[in-house]
């Protein structure tokens, strides 16, 4: 039976691709590669004809799942709700295990970036914050505690 053999990356759409590059930059991750994208193949995967966008990997230290920014250059974006809440359906966080939570949380606030709730602990075990980064991109971040 045929299966995922990995996550590979997650893709998020952003208007300001050096804005949302630099926050996660900030955050630990480490650009893999940036170049304009457009063509047959990449029209017929996104089912958008004569597309072209701008994309760049970003990737953890450790080497795992990516984080892929994609700006459209044509045709123009559709903005989201830059204030969605958690419940609202699609999807809502790209999460991160990191080594000081509140450390991170300090320096984002610092550049603008503030926390959607609060700082939570879970059974002694996990810190947890979400933080909303540029254009409404929601971050989680759990540091290991226990």
């Amino acid at each position: 039976m045929p299966h995922v053999r990995r996550l590979d990356h997650v893709g998020i759409t952003v208007a300001d691709l050096d804005r949302a590059t630099a926050f996660f930059v900030g955050l630990g991750l480490e650009i893999e590669g940036r170049m304009a994208i457009e063509g047959e193949f990449v029209d017929t995967v996104i089912g958008i004809p004569d597309s072209r966008s701008e994309i760049v990997m970003l990737r953890p230290p450790d080497g795992g799942a990516a984080v892929e920014l994609s700006s459209f250059i044509r045709p123009d974006h559709q903005p989201g709700s830059p204030a969605a809440m958690s419940t609202e359906l699609g999807l809502r966080n790209v999460a991160f295990e990191v080594d000081d939570l509140q450390a991170i949380v300090d320096r984002l606030a610092a550049d603008g970036y503030g926390l959607v709730g609060g700082v939570g602990e879970y059974e002694n075990v996990w810190r947890m914050a979400y933080v909303r980064g540029p254009e409404g991109i929601i971050v989680s971040l759990a540091e290991r505690i226990g």
